[in-house]
């Protein structure tokens, strides 16, 4: 009988005479080897090999088949229960079994229904031996029922309210699946702000008007039975109210509208699921699927955590926009509170799930079928877990174990049964049924008492043949009941194993570690039992290696030449080698030029291709060997090479066939140094209007010497040919003689007509005129005529001399004119010229916009409303509108004067628009005003507005000064914007040991009104770290750090070098500033300390655990940049000193811009351009010199005439039709910078110098805002100088300001 295969070995040793290996039993349940032949003559119990699910849901359109299959000695016959009773097939026509099967197939095609044979099945095979069960089958028809009728009314609702499509498919089996399409059965796009949850309904964030559709449709597609049922279409329409005039408003009744919450913008609800908690039940291997859909405006985004643990990372998926949170293969560890998140700009909520997971029962350890001989012993044992905990119940042959025949050799012990000293007659098929109230586990293992004499099942006289030195297993697989012992003898005559080391493995096999010559013979193999006794012999024979003799070597060859490579084989003369050859580890080339004979490998003709490693094989039916060489191609002996160069030019140029509109020129081409001509290349001089310019004329393929060229008339032609090749182009032919052509009437008109005003009263009609070459005659002029588009006038014509514009004087204001040019020379008139449409000059407009009023979105943020003036009162092309907004006075105090006055400017017919970068706690004043391409139209009444408190900015500074033993005290400065009222300060410090580890934080409150507090007893020589921050009723604001150190004590205080009068310098790095940009920032700082110290930067991203980043500092700099950012990213920073005397500065925290698709560069504000317009000012103050000098010696020098041909562009006035507008204008951004200050390179502002920055509303200064009434105008304003720190005198303006004073 043939044992399990294990490792482990057992080692017999020559000594014993004579050797015999015996083979002990290791385990009680013997395995029955998967031999047919043995298998045919064993009795077994049945074995349920097939069966159906357990839910098996079935096409009611197909014949059901409820599949039963087992095998067993003898083999099994079946029978059938339904519902729990006795099945007669034979008493129902419809029901046929399959022969030899127990698979039943019910005729459900031909007649009846499915629902007649809804139920419970269970298969049971039996045959002498024991009795085995199926699962029970539970039989049920798919359905695919229709939707129920229902009338959906048309849902109206206004712009920016949530929505919900209900969905509610009929309830199948199993159940569908669900999807939204239209009519046009195209799938309705879905985002974070529409989607569908998991019951199929369709979910709205906030509607848009373009959700506005008639056929919202909900599917359901049920697989089983390929069919979709469609749910009737929901039409939508969603209603701006702020296109909604007052009649209309007036006639629509609150009841019309979906819902009744506000369009305006609101922080996030859930949808779905309902309250603040939930719970969720999910069984073990399932898919969790958690859901969180929420409202709000602007779109919610949504955030998954788990209370206490974390999400497991290879398990977790998000689906549906992060709406839906999967794990897959769910455990019970999974058990746990989820939490989801909603938010938006506006504010946040949370939901919390709490998740059971419980299991239905699962093996650990399943029962296994049990062969046992005549009084062994042996277990079953079944073990499975779930939650709740499984109950285990036992069957035999199908019947409950507790009233099956009883059994003396068998006791039953919880989830084991034990089997002791068994007969045959103990043979049977064991259920074990492990159930909960989520399912059940049924399983059938058999015990299968067998009598068996020794059988050897390893073939008579097998011959195994081996290479010499290598091992040798010699099988001999066996089987008995009971286990048979295994001897292994040598020879016909019994002689022992007595010289060489023998390995016998469990399963039989005898093993030669290192088979040698003499190690050939037959070997016997013996197996006993009390039943009897078996042997068999096999034979072993040992064979001589393969060995490569002679192997190819390693060969230069030039290309061209043949190679050759040897390679000789010896090997046992028994064995039929193979040799093969392989290049590069594959195949030869499929080439002609590569020959293979007995011994050798020829290349002929070798290439470069052909270098490479050569391999020879050598293959026999026991062993295999190789030997490579590598071949490597050189280059033959060189030849001189030919000179390439380009083409020598053409000569020989001659004009034939003169007509007025062409003529033939040919030549003759030059040398094309060995590099074919590949095409020619004409060009043309016109004497008359342009001499000495050649323009391209054509081109011709290189094979050609001839061309015939088109002609304009009344142009003085030469010629001229150049000839190219892969290498270049030649030098250029001399040119051809001139030829004349006659003067004819203009072909073409100007281009680029247009009509537009430069006063209210008149019309400038502009052109580009025809060049010379393109003015076919002498005498060219030009037509300009025009007359009203909306009148009855005859047109108004005019001749012109050579020009581009004429002026149309006394026209009316902003009136469309049809205009057309005509060009004309001595010969006569060009084709009739295209109309073209222009307007007369604008006039300011003369109404201001009506019903202004403001929406105070937030602290810093405000929306303002206006209507619109009317079209007939802009008196122009409408430009959109501008806002003038500025700061009259604050919350807290008046000021004595305007501090800024800000202007937003919005393209179009806008009537809404948003003013970003309010201060907080301030009181506002704005107006409205039309603008058009003259200019602004009267303002609006002011509307003023405030905005609510907000949090402060940090505190200016904090000093730590005055250090003790035990005391340190803090001296600090209000915040810069306090941004409403202060009611308190909050410090927090900590000590920080020598290892930069911090200790305990203590956390103290101050009176709003102190500027200084004194820490008192604190341990000496020790550094504190201080977090310091002011508080308002808005919450607290942003914080500054310091560190100081205490004193050491008295006779530490000055070193024995540091002379009488001397004062010990504590290092610190204070005042840490950051400037960001969109991927960059600038890092500055002041410090007070010892020289010749090494600063570092370390940064990191804020509120992350990821370790610091650190940057050197080249040198003592105070300041650094940070490179390589990502945009919108909130990044931490601070600022130290390597030594033994290390110390940090305070943390700041900054963070950079949004990235930006495009960023407009306000040309106005680049240091280059400043520079530029510096050298350009100095230039002409040196100009004006000179020419005063000269002028004063009696020289004369045309100013006047030089100015007037070379105006300075940056000193004109804007074109008043261009449709610009004027630039941010912030004076303080134009003061050259103070002593001492540093800039960053990309002109960002540091954070307590503007807080007016629009990075977060546009891209940069020129920013534009969307349709959502965001800002697309630029900033222009004037902000009334400070004084400079430490400088009082006033310094002049930049050239910057002065060109904007002419905007």
């Amino acid at each position: 009988m043939q044992l399990k295969i294990m490792p482990k070995k057992k080692r017999l040793s020559a000594g014993r005479a004579p050797l015999m290996l015996f083979l002990c039993q290791m385990i009680s349940a013997l395995e029955v080897p998967l031999d047919p032949k043995l298998l045919e003559d064993l009795v077994q119990p049945p074995t349920i090999t097939q069966q159906s699910p357990k839910d098996y849901i079935i096409d009611p359109r197909e014949n059901i088949v409820i599949q039963c299959e087992a095998k067993g000695k003898p083999p099994p016959s079946f029978s059938w229960t339904r519902n729990g009773t006795h099945f007669d097939i034979d008493k129902d026509p419809l029901v046929t079994m399959k022969p030899g099967s127990g698979t039943l197939t019910i005729n459900i095609m031909s007649e009846g229904k499915a629902e007649t044979y809804e139920g419970v099945y269970q298969c049971t095979a039996r045959n002498e031996r024991g009795a085995a069960i199926s699962n029970n089958i539970v039989i049920r028809p798919s359905r695919s029922p229709l939707w129920t009728k229902e009338k959906l009314e048309p849902i109206t609702l206004r712009n920016g309210q949530s929505l919900v499509l209900p969905c509610r498919p009929p309830v199948g089996l199993p159940p569908p699946i669900i999807f939204w399409m239209d009519n046009s059965f195209q799938r309705l796009p879905q985002s974070e702000r529409v989607s569908q949850g998991l019951n199929g309904d369709l979910y709205f964030s906030n509607v848009l008007p373009e959700d506005t559709r008639e056929d919202y449709i909900c599917y359901a597609r049920f697989n089983h039975t390929q069919t979709i049922q469609q749910k009737q279409p929901i039409s939508v329409k969603v209603i701006s109210v702020d296109e909604l005039n007052d009649t209309i408003a007036a006639n629509l009744s609150d009841t019309e509208f979906y819902g009744a919450k506000s369009y305006r913008q609101r922080p996030p609800t859930f949808l779905t699921p309902d309250g603040n908690t939930s719970r969720k039940e999910e069984l073990r291997g399932n898919v969790l699927s958690l859901e969180c859909i929420a409202e709000g405006l602007p779109t919610p985004i949504i955030y998954w955590i788990k209370e206490d643990g974390t999400l497991p990372i290879n398990r977790t998926f998000y689906r549906n926009f992060k709406k839906t949170l999967q794990i897959v293969q769910v455990t019970e560890a999974d058990s746990g509170n989820y939490q989801c998140i909603a938010k938006n700009s506006l504010g946040a909520i949370h939901h919390t799930i709490s998740v059971t997971v419980k299991a239905a029962p699962y093996w650990i350890i399943a029962p296994q079928n049990l062969v046992l001989s005549p009084e062994e012993d042996g277990t079953l044992i079944c073990r499975a877990n779930g939650n709740p905990k499984p109950r285990i119940s036992w069957l035999s042959n199908g019947v409950p174990i507790e009233i099956a025949p009883d059994d003396p050799s068998r006791k039953i012990d919880g989830d084991t049964i034990i089997f002791s000293k068994v007969q045959e007659r103990s043979s049977a098929v064991y259920q074990c049924n492990a159930s909960n109230e989520y399912g059940y586990l049924l399983a059938n293992a058999f015990v299968n008492v067998l009598a068996e004499p020794p059988r050897i099942l390893t073939s008579a006289n097998t011959l195994y043949q081996v290479i010499a030195n290598r091992p040798a297993l010699l099988d001999c697989a066996f089987f008995g009941s009971p286990l048979p012992t295994i001897e292994w003898f040598k020879g016909s005559k019994g002689s022992a194993l007595r010289e060489d080391i023998y390995v016998l493995h469990e399963n039989g096999t005898l093993e030669i570690p290192v088979a040698q010559k003499d190690s050939t013979g037959t070997y016997t193999c013996v197996a006993r039992n009390k039943l009897g006794m078996a042997k068999n012999d096999v034979h072993l024979e040992i064979k001589d290696p393969t060995r490569i003799i002679k192997q190819p070597e390693y060969a230069v060859v030039q290309r061209g030449s043949t190679v050759s490579f040897e390679c000789k084989v010896k090997h046992d003369h028994t064995l039929i080698p193979t040799v093969t050859w392989l290049k590069d580890h594959g195949e030869l080339p499929n080439d002609g030029r590569f020959t293979v004979d007995k011994d050798h490998l020829v290349v002929a003709n070798v290439n470069d291709d052909d270098g490479g490693t050569y391999t020879c094989v050598a293959n026999t039916t026991l062993d295999n060997v190789s030997a490579s060489a590598v071949l490597s191609v050189v280059a033959p002996t060189p030849t001189p090479a030919p000179i390439y160069d380009v083409p020598n030019p053409p000569f020989d140029l001659e004009l034939t066939d003169q007509l007025d509109r062409s003529v033939q020129l040919s030549w003759t081409p030059g040398d094309d140094n060995n590099s074919p001509i590949t095409k020619f290349i004409i060009e043309y001089e016109d004497a008359m209007h342009e001499p000495g310019l050649w323009h391209h004329q054509t081109e011709v393929p290189g094979t050609q010497t001839t061309a015939q060229l088109k002609l304009s008339p009344y142009v003085n032609y030469s010629f001229r040919v150049m000839a190219e090749n892969n290498l270049g182009r030649s030098l250029p032919s001399e040119a051809s003689e001139q030829y004349l052509t006659k003067a004819a009437e203009p072909d073409k008109n100007p281009t680029a007509v247009e009509g537009l005003g430069s006063e209210p009263d008149n019309l400038v009609i502009t052109w580009k005129p025809l060049n010379g070459f393109e003015s076919n005659g002498p005498g060219l002029q030009y037509k300009v005529s025009w007359r009203q588009k909306d009148g009855d006038d005859e047109w108004t014509s005019v001749v012109v001399a050579n020009v581009s514009k004429y002026i149309v004087s006394g026209t009316p204001t902003f009136v469309p004119y049809l205009i057309k040019v005509q060009a004309l020379n001595d010969a006569g008139f060009a084709p009739e010229p295209a109309v073209v449409t222009g307007h007369s000059g604008e006039d300011l407009p003369m109404v201001a916009p009506g019903n202004v009023h403001v929406s105070v979105v937030n602290s810093t943020l405000a929306e303002v409303h206006w209507d619109p003036v009317p079209l007939k009162s802009i008196r122009g092309h409408l430009q959109g509108y501008r806002i003038y907004y500025w700061k009259a006075q604050s919350s807290l105090t008046r000021n004595r004067r305007h501090i800024e006055k800000k202007i937003l400017t919005f393209q179009g017919s806008k009537t809404h628009g948003m003013l970003p970068g309010l201060e907080p706690f301030s009181h506002y004043t704005l107006n409205v005003r039309v603008v058009n391409g003259k200019g602004e139209g009267p303002a609006s009444p002011d509307k003023v507005f405030n905005t609510p408190e907000g949090v402060p900015s940090a505190p200016s500074s904090l000093k730590i000064v005055n250090p003790t033993l035990d005391s340190l005290t803090l001296e600090w400065e209000p915040p810069s914007h306090p941004n409403g009222i202060l009611t308190e300060y909050t410090l927090k410090y900590q000590p920080i040991n020598s290892t930069h580890e911090l200790g305990p934080l203590v956390d103290l409150k101050i009176p709003a009104n102190k500027t200084r507090w004194t820490l008192k007893n604190l341990n000496f020589s020790t550094r504190y770290k201080f977090y310091f921050y002011a508080q308002t009723a808005a919450g607290s604001g942003s914080q500054i750090t310091e560190e100081a150190i205490t004193t050491v004590d008295e006779a530490g205080i000055l070193p024995p070098d540091v002379g009488a009068g001397k004062v010990a310098v504590y290092p610190r790095i204070s005042k840490l500033t950051t400037a960001a940009a969109e991927t960059s920032a600038n890092i500055s700082w002041e410090y007070e300390g010892p020289e010749l110290v090494n600063f570092y930067v370390e940064y990191g991203v804020a509120g992350s655990k990821e370790e610091w980043r650190r940057e050197i500092v080249n040198g003592s700099r105070s300041f650094f940049g940070l490179k390589g950012l990502m945009p919108g990213t909130a990044y931490k920073v601070r600022v130290g000193a390597e030594g033994d005397s290390g110390f940090v500065s305070s943390e700041d925290v900054f963070e950079t811009g949004p990235a930006m698709a495009s960023r407009q560069v306000d040309i106005a504000t680049q240091g280059w351009f400043i520079g530029l317009m510096c050298a350009v000012a100095l230039l002409i103050l040196i100009l004006l010199i000179v020419c005063f000098i000269r002028r004063n010696k009696g020289g004369k020098y045309p100013v006047k005439e030089k100015e007037d041909a070379h105006a300075d562009p940056e000193i004109q006035p804007m074109k008043e039709d261009d449709g610009t507008f004027g630039e941010y204008s912030d004076a303080e951004d134009h003061k050259p910078l103070k002593k001492g200050s540093r800039t960053p390179s990309d002109r960002t502002v540091k954070k307590e110098d503007s807080d007016d920055s629009l990075v977060d509303y546009g891209e940069g200064v020129n920013g534009q805002f969307n349709e959502d009434g965001s800002f697309i105008g630029q900033y222009s304003g004037k902000k009334e100088k400070e004084p400079a720190e430490g400088n009082e005198s006033s310094e002049a303006p930049s050239p910057v300001n002065a060109m904007n004073s002419f905007v």
